[in-house]
């Protein structure tokens, strides 16, 4: 029998070394704020740091929801509230105006198409002054609204990022679905929608992190610290009320924040690369 021998290709083992030592770079930051949530208020002004906490304090996860100062567990509820309703609206109103983009063909779609890309290149502070002097006129400032109605008119990457994939289903199946007496709304709820689950998902995960992780809105409109969103809220927690800045509970909240966007990729993640793969392909 032939001996298979095992060569050792000395930069694939260099490249690995490297690999793990960047891998270790890369979590360091993710570990050391693990550690600090779990540590007191004494050993998180330790100096050196340490690595591991000498006492495990996970109190300070309960210190989050039970501290009346902090309102966190509001603010936790106010962030599912404003994400969960942007992804509904984002979702509805984007996939409609995309599902006319894609499927009637008018003269001035494409100067409309257009005009409608442009915005993407208008930043949000061109836009905010006029936008907060709306909602204050209409008497929704310090309230959620604001951070929620924008949603429900469409957001110009979604809608471009919908009719990529729109243009991919074939004109066959809603030829087929007129022929059978649909409406055309019932072409886009009940053929469309439907068949468009891995670019829906992209959009909604998409969505809800830039959502869940806003700061310059929430800064702008809320006032009430019950009615602020968990980025404005932890970092509330620097403020001078604190004797000390309270890093442990500010990482802990950290760990918390994360979870939703975690379990959120880590169930439609096969989705989210389907959807990618599939209008990257259009």
């Amino acid at each position: 029998m032939n001996k298979t021998k095992v060569m050792f290709d000395p930069l694939r083992i260099i490249g690995f070394l490297i690999l793990i030592a960047v891998t270790f770079i890369m979590l360091s930051p993710l570990w050391f704020m693990v550690s600090t949530s779990l540590k007191t208020t004494k050993e998180m002004l330790t100096f050196p740091p340490t690595w591991i906490p000498q006492t495990f304090a996970f109190g300070n996860f309960k210190t989050l929801f039970t501290n009346q100062d902090l309102k966190f567990g509001q603010q936790y509820m106010n962030s599912f509230i404003v994400a969960g309703l942007s992804v509904i609206g984002t979702a509805i109103s984007s996939s409609l105006v995309a599902f006319g983009f894609s499927r009637y063909n008018t003269r001035l779609k494409a100067l409309f198409f257009m005009l409608l890309l442009s915005t993407m290149m208008l930043p949000y502070p061109a836009i905010m002054i006029p936008q907060f002097l709306l909602f204050r006129q209409l008497g929704l400032h310090d309230s959620l609204l604001p951070l929620i109605l924008p949603a429900f008119f469409g957001s110009a990457y979604m809608i471009f990022l919908l009719r990529q994939f729109f243009y991919s289903l074939p004109n066959e199946l809603f030829d087929a679905g007129r022929i059978d007496g649909c409406s055309e709304f019932r072409l886009f709820w009940n053929l469309t929608l439907p068949l468009s689950g891995p670019v829906l998902a992209t959009v909604s995960i998409f969505t809800f992190i830039w959502s869940w992780n806003d700061l310059l809105a929430p800064v702008l409109y809320l006032d009430s610290q019950e009615h602020f969103t968990l980025p404005i809220g932890m970092a509330a927690m620097l403020s001078s009320k604190f004797r000390i800045a309270p890093w442990n509970l500010l990482m802990a909240a950290s760990i918390l924040s994360m979870l939703p966007i975690i379990t959120l990729f880590t169930f439609a993640q096969k989705r989210f690369v389907e959807g990618i793969v599939l209008t990257g392909i259009k």
